[in-house]
């Protein structure tokens, strides 16, 4: 499906021809030469086929609704919204639109623009206006949500925008690489726009709140990524291509996810209780914001339970334990050190302490031992011993190793029998494994340069789909668009 097929609104006719053609594609000729691969092709036609049908079947669906009056005086009521004081109907405009198959619909619809007075000019100047049956469809890129959808969808989960290309065409899909990048930063950017109006109701303090989490057990892991941000150098632009250049500065984009467990521990996936997963390259303070948004939104104060689990990043314990107690989350609150990161440190303490692999292993072993049992302290002077007997360098690196330790104690971030106890998480791994899957396998890379606004877009569109809420977070951007006049 190479080329664009224009539709012509005969439906018999499109199934005439897909009755033709998949009729002889199911005729079994040639036994015994099948293998995988004739049915592989065979099984390609047959979809091929099925998506052109599809393809015509919606073209007719929009042509119809294109011919009621009653369906377009109500997107013109829906978008009135997005009028503004001189906008007026101007006559209609045809424009195409694509669904699947390749499938291309060409509609004559009611056009309105905006008519402004011009200085020293006779007549009015007409700006840009819109197709109100296109804006209240969320056609007005001439895509179908459909196909829309998709494309932002492949645009951020795939590899790159070339291979989103070469997933697309296969479903029926084919437009260039340049407009599918283009579609993807587009359709997030309204995904950023809707959350930065939730964040506007939070600080206006009418923010809605949901029952999402009550009587909830609920976990709360944050980390931070690492990805080059590209920033243009200054000063004139070089003659030879026109170029100020750029340099790539390494920022941490921090990332939360917020999820649900069961009496036993595991996560909660169904129903209205979702996965959140969000993350900003706007710093700790626009980081605290968004977070504080989600929480508010989904109902902490109503939890059961509360578990906050990270590594020991010092903005992390100094901010996030201060916005809970600020948003009264329940008494049963739990913040915790992710064990496998007190782990790596203990281990680094063995190396610097013994000087043969066994006894390395051997305290190490105890060591995870007596931190997981809650004896943090009996821990700690136990490597202050090893303290007192080193000097130098090796002195240095137990100090601080046993430091990190002592100011997790400090804060009550060691309690690893409680949280047990209450078949809570003891690991971090859940917003590891989102870094992993937002950042590092698309946006951090040798040669890979980002410009912050399009990373702060891809990182929230990715989050959006590890979390499996992609269709809700589709259908909300497609619901934005409709705007009423009083709305």
């Amino acid at each position: 499906m190479k080329n664009n097929i224009y539709s012509t609104f005969d439906l018999s006719k499109s199934l005439s021809d897909f009755q033709e053609n998949v009729t002889k594609i199911l005729e079994l000729t040639n036994i015994s030469e099948w293998d995988g691969q004739i049915l592989k092709v065979r099984e390609n036609k047959i979809r091929e086929y099925a998506l052109i049908l599809a393809g015509e079947c919606i073209a007719l669906l929009l042509h119809n609704l294109s011919k009621s009056q009653e369906f377009l005086d109500k997107a013109m009521q829906q978008t009135q919204g997005w009028w503004h004081n001189k906008t007026q109907k101007h006559g209609y405009k045809k424009r195409q639109v694509l669904t699947v198959g390749n499938v291309e619909v060409t509609l004559k619809l009611p056009y309105v623009v905006e008519r402004q007075n011009q200085p020293n000019k006779d007549k009015n100047s007409l700006h840009e206006g819109f197709l109100p049956f296109l804006k209240y469809l969320k056609m007005s890129e001439g895509l179908t949500p459909i196909v829309f959808s998709p494309v932002a969808q492949y645009g951020a989960i795939a590899g790159s925008f070339e291979a989103a290309r070469t997933t697309l065409i296969g479903w029926g899909i084919n437009i260039s690489v340049k407009r599918i990048e283009r579609l993807t930063y587009y359709f997030c950017q309204l995904g950023l726009e809707l959350r930065n109006n939730k964040l506007n109701d939070l600080k206006s303090g009418n923010l809605l709140t949901l029952n999402t989490l009550k009587d909830r057990r609920v976990v709360i892991a944050v980390d931070s990524g690492r990805t080059r941000i590209r920033i243009n150098k200054k000063g004139r632009r070089k003659i030879k291509n026109n170029r100020r250049g750029f340099t790539g500065e390494w920022i941490e984009p921090k990332l939360l996810t917020i999820y649900v467990v069961n009496e036993q521990g595991k996560k909660i996936k169904i129903g209205d209780i979702l996965i959140t997963n969000d993350g900003t390259y706007e710093g700790y303070q626009g980081f605290l914001q968004i977070l504080e948004m989600y929480l508010v939104h989904l109902g902490i104060s109503q939890a059961k339970q509360v578990l906050l689990i990270a590594d020991g990043a010092e903005w992390i314990w100094k901010h996030i334990p201060p916005l809970l107690k600020k948003l009264d989350c329940p008494g049963e609150t739990y913040q915790l050190l992710d064990f496998y990161h007190a782990a790596e440190h203990l281990q680094d303490f063995a190396d610097a302490a013994f000087s043969t692999n066994n006894e390395r292993q051997e305290w190490f072993k105890e060591a995870r031992k007596t931190l997981n049992k809650g004896h943090a302290l009996d821990l700690m002077r136990n490597m202050g011993e090893f303290i007192l007997s080193a000097t130098g360098e090796r002195c240095k690196t137990l100090v601080r190793e046993r430091n990190y330790i002592l100011k997790a104690y400090r804060r009550r971030l060691l309690k690893y029998n409680e949280v047990a106890f209450q078949k809570l998480s003891l690991g971090s791994g859940a917003v590891e494994s989102l870094i992993r899957q937002v950042v590092n396998l698309r946006m951090k890379g040798n040669g890979k340069f980002w410009l912050k606004n399009n990373a702060e877009i891809m990182l929230h569109l990715r989050c959006q789909w590890i979390a499996g809420s992609w269709d809700n977070f589709c259908d909300s951007i497609l619901n934005s668009f409709i705007k009423p006049k009083n709305a």
